[in-house]
Parts: C-alpha cells; sequence; structure tokens
C-alpha cells in the first residue's frame, strides 16, 4: 500500500525517511556502463581487477540512478512526485561492488513557502545512501518543489518561510 503523498505543510526540518533496499548485480553494472560510462572498471571485471577499485564497480551515476529509485518508492512520497530544482552537492564516499545492497536516509533539512507562489514552495533533502555495512556510497543535497495543500491558509509550519 502507498502512503498518502506529503505537502509542504507535512514536512518539518529534521524528519527522517527510509527506503527499502536494492542490490546490485554484475549484468546490471555492465549494462549501464555499456550504455552510459563505458570505462574498463564498470566494464570488464579482468581489467578491474588491476584498477584504483581492484575490481569490477558501479558507475557512480549509476549509483545515482538507483537512490533515484529508491527515492521513489521509499517512505517520503510527495504530492505531485519528486520535482527536483537542483542537487548543490553530490558525493560518491565508496564504491559500489557487486552483491552490494543499497538504502537510503532523506532528512529533510529546510522547509520554504513561497512568498510570490503560495500555492508551492521547496524543501532541501540530504539523502545518504548506504551499503550493507552502514557505509555511505552517495551523499547529495537536492532541492524539490513540493505543493501546498492549500495555498490561501496561514502557513501550519510557522518555522519555514522564505
Amino acid at each position: 500500500m502507498t502512503p498518502p503523498p506529503f505537502f509542504l505543510e507535512d514536512l518539518v526540518p529534521g524528519a527522517i525517511f527510509r527506503t527499502g533496499t536494492l542490490t546490485v548485480d554484475t549484468a546490471a553494472i555492465t549494462a549501464f556502463a555499456a550504455q552510459f560510462d563505458p570505462q574498463p572498471f564498470h566494464l570488464d571485471p579482468v581489467a578491474a581487477k588491476t584498477s584504483l577499485f581492484g575490481g569490477l564497480v558501479a558507475s557512480g551515476w549509476h549509483t545515482a540512478a538507483l537512490t533515484m529509485r529508491l527515492l521513489v518508492t521509499s517512505e517520503l512520497q510527495l504530492a505531485g512526485g519528486l520535482v527536483g530544482l537542483g542537487i548543490t552537492d553530490l558525493r560518491w564516499p565508496r564504491a559500489v561492488f557487486p552483491g552490494d545492497t543499497l538504502s537510503a536516509v532523506i532528512e529533510v533539512l529546510t522547509v520554504q513557502f513561497s512568498a510570490s507562489r503560495p500555492e508551492r514552495g521547496t524543501v532541501k533533502l540530504r539523502t545518504t545512501t548506504i551499503n550493507q555495512g552502514g557505509e555511505p556510497v552517495l551523499m547529495m543535497t537536492s532541492v524539490q518543489l513540493v505543493p501546498r495543500r492549500t495555498s490561501g491558509q496561514p502557513e501550519e509550519n510557522p518555522e519555514a518561510h522564505d
């Protein structure tokens, strides 16, 4: 069952949301790399052994795409969907290897009600994707456009405004 969507008024800084998990396999790593990032350490397990990583690893962009999948199916179901306005920070602190199981934690950093567009606002999120050992493999800060439940009523979250 899909949880009800969150509107801007429902979100508060410090709120934490979690995702399910997914396991990355060699076929997915090499298929993504063949199309989008054809470097030997993403495509060839033998060549990857002599790379900086010591073995086949997923492209960082593949990890970002997997993170998007986790976000779309997470506890944080935003009304109107995940409408990104930008990413202000994106890092890959560790590589993703075949067999890694990923999940993500999403933290609401800020909520801003728009003065010029009362029907919506923005939320800044910090997403940390982790492997099965709890080690971060992707960290990003993004800004999402979120509709308000009501546009003509006083703010229900007086700490968040622009």
